[in-house]
């Protein structure tokens, strides 16, 4: 019987031919081992062979796509950032109410952190202890986070009543020192969840919901916080110095 199937292709020696990857796919391919390597065993530690055995390709070829260890180091750093940001993004939909906006934001992001624990440890753990240009890839991927942030506290400000303190003349000094806060906040409650066993990201964002929200919604009313002033029988601190 006849068979139309073509018979595959061979090397001169007889062996079946590779079948060819694209170059985006094998960079990829490489990223996502460098990441696995540089999570497990440090940035100092982790070796180019290691790298590119566990990305089944050559040092030479792994040198060609990506450059350099630190270069590849970089790269990690970019392409992680730039997932974690647009799963933010995607989730805190610009038609929602601000607050919902936040939590759904802040939600992702911990979701993120406990879907690619590789990439959290590479991108906010290691990535800060090496110099430049790294540090400089982590402060503007945590920029754009922070400026993202800032906008929707502004927002909230402008939304919250009709003459809020912070809605008559939008402070933005006042709400990049919020988002700050809230950006250094889920940082440290990402590395607490990790640290000591997993949650739902639904529950760590409500955590940090309960203090932030709670906390900020008054103060776009314009209340701020002042010490209490010393009782009539309690001396001041000029005082008590004598």
């Amino acid at each position: 019987m006849r068979s139309d199937a073509r018979p595959a292709a061979t090397s001169a020696t007889g062996t079946p031919k590779a079948k060819r990857v694209p170059r985006a796919q094998r960079e990829q391919q490489m990223l996502d081992a460098a990441v696995q390597v540089f999570s497990r065993c440090g940035y100092h530690a982790a070796s180019m062979d290691e790298i590119a055995e566990a990305s089944d390709v050559s040092k030479p070829m792994l040198y060609l796509y990506l450059g350099s260890k630190e270069e590849l180091f970089a790269a990690c750093i970019r392409r992680e950032a730039a997932r974690l940001i647009e799963a933010v993004g995607q989730a805190a939909e610009p038609g929602l109410e601000t607050g919902e906006q936040l939590r759904r934001g802040l939600t992702a992001f911990f979701a993120f952190v406990a879907e690619h624990r590789e990439s959290w440890i590479v991108l906010y753990q290691q990535a800060r202890a090496q110099g430049e240009p790294v540090v400089e890839e982590v402060a503007a991927a945590r920029r754009q986070v922070v400026d993202a942030v800032t906008l929707l506290v502004r927002r909230a400000a402008l939304d919250s009543v009709p003459t809020p303190r912070l809605g008559e003349r939008p402070d933005r000094g006042e709400a990049a020192a919020v988002a700050q806060a809230i950006v250094g906040a889920a940082d440290a409650l990402a590395g607490w969840v990790l640290d000591t066993g997993p949650e739902p990201p639904e529950e760590t964002a409500r955590r940090l919901m309960s203090v932030i929200w709670i906390g900020l919604e008054p103060r776009l009313h314009g209340a701020r916080y002042a010490a209490d002033p010393p009782t009539p029988d309690e001396p001041t601190p000029d005082e008590s110095a004598r």
